[in-house]
């Protein structure tokens, strides 16, 4: 890797990280010697950029602080246009879309040379190979989810049966076969998946959940973590 890369990374690494990140961390991600991370880290503040820290504790970018928005790598690059290739081959109609509009707007900016990332890519993600037949709105389940607003859903289980539940919706999860909206169920008093080929019907509440949504999506983590420690264990 260039310096003039690396440092780059430095500055990227410190950017995704909310606590300090020690030389070793970065020397570890970067390949280089802790005696270069040094150097590197010197060289930006020398630079006047706002890293703070010291040797054996870590190292934090100021807040405020953020990199052009050229500043791209080509693995950036090709990270970008992976993930725009798999949204447009799985996602919903609005998403898919969305997905190639990012990389028009992408191809707008960058350089010329690393335009080739994305007009002749070296990645390329599978089209799905069976269309998804959902009856809720993906777009309409999205919009709930960010303004957190309860939903009823009329819910076709795995025996057909048709049951209404009340949900906190926290996220909806994307597959290459299904789309699984994941949410608080009321009637349940837990967290539950429901596929949303199996939504009958969904109606969006005037009422907010019961709980600040990035509560409730660590509650749902913290859930699924345990649920595979408990598989683990059992299967072990």
């Amino acid at each position: 890797m260039r310096s003039t890369d690396r440092l780059f990374q430095i500055i990227q690494i410190l950017r995704r990280s909310s606590r300090p990140v020690t030389a070793r961390m970065l020397g570890d991600e970067l390949e280089v010697s802790i005696r270069t991370v040094y150097r590197d880290i010197a060289h930006l503040t020398g630079q006047r950029i706002p890293i703070s820290g010291e040797a054996g504790v870590g190292y934090v970018l100021g807040t405020g602080y953020d990199m052009p928005p050229l500043a791209l790598l080509p693995t950036e690059l090709e990270a970008i246009v992976l993930g725009a290739q798999w949204v447009a081959a799985h996602g919903d109609t609005t998403l898919s879309r969305a997905a190639l509009d990012v990389l028009s707007k992408v191809s707008a900016i960058i350089p010329k040379p690393m335009q080739s990332f994305i007009s002749t890519p070296s990645t390329h993600a599978q089209p799905s190979l069976e269309a998804l037949q959902d009856t809720a709105d993906a777009a309409s389940l999205r919009a709930a989810i960010r303004v957190g607003v309860k939903l009823r859903l009329c819910y076709r289980d795995q025996q057909g049966e048709l049951t209404e539940r009340i949900i906190w919706p926290v996220v909806l999860g994307y597959s290459d076969i299904t789309r699984m909206l994941i949410a608080w169920c009321e009637l349940r008093q837990g967290f539950r998946h429901f596929r949303t080929d199996r939504i009958h019907a969904v109606e969006i509440l005037a009422e907010q959940i019961g709980e600040p949504r990035h509560r409730l999506l660590q509650r749902w983590k913290a859930a699924r973590v345990s649920e595979l420690a408990k598989f683990k264990n059992e299967a072990g």
